[in-house]
């Protein structure tokens, strides 16, 4: 889906469609605070939690944090910001106490629902690809997919960098995945 997320007005309000620059503040407070939703305060000005979420979930699935993260990146190479010399790989796993679609078990942490984060950054520690997997999910699987994940980076004359000259990983990242 390119362009703006398509929305559509709820049966049970109808009220105005609030502008998308009054809701990015609250949909950032959420994770910097760690407060939930519905206690989001209405001193934003944006009505309750439900309408940052929705929002959220509406932006999750137009791809709109990808198209910001790469708009970012553009930016970034432009100004030759983006250290590609050494990158570096690493996965941490993250409770996910809510259940969701990458959610399951993790035998080191008393079987409490978890998944897996797994990130590709620059030297300086830049963000270039970020993927979720399960909790079971051996580290070893994910090393190709996020490399070939890494956007072509435009920006400075030339072609756009896609690799990073060296890629530094752990020990889980060169074993064989169990069967």
């Amino acid at each position: 889906m390119c362009g703006k997320p398509f929305h559509r007005r709820s049966p049970k309000d109808g009220g105005p469609r609030i502008n998308d620059r009054a809701v990015l503040p609250g949909i950032l407070f959420v994770p910097k605070t760690g407060i939930s939703w519905e206690y989001l305060p209405r001193q934003l000005g944006c009505g309750g939690g439900m309408t940052y979420w929705r929002r959220l979930h509406e932006w999750m699935h137009a791809a709109v944090w990808q198209r910001i993260h790469e708009a970012v990146l553009r930016q970034l190479r432009e100004h030759d910001q983006i250290m590609w010399d050494r990158a570096s790989v690493d996965a941490a796993s993250v409770p996910a106490p809510a259940g969701g679609e990458h959610a399951g078990r993790n035998p080191t942490d008393h079987c409490n629902l978890s998944c897996k984060h797994h990130l590709l950054v620059d030297q300086l520690g830049l963000p270039l690809v970020a993927k979720i997997s399960g909790s079971r999910a051996h580290d070893s699987r994910f090393l190709i997919p996020l490399v070939e994940a890494l956007p072509a980076v435009k920006g400075l004359s030339g072609r756009a960098r896609k690799r990073p000259s060296k890629l530094h990983a752990n020990r889980e990242y060169a074993s064989r995945a169990p069967s």
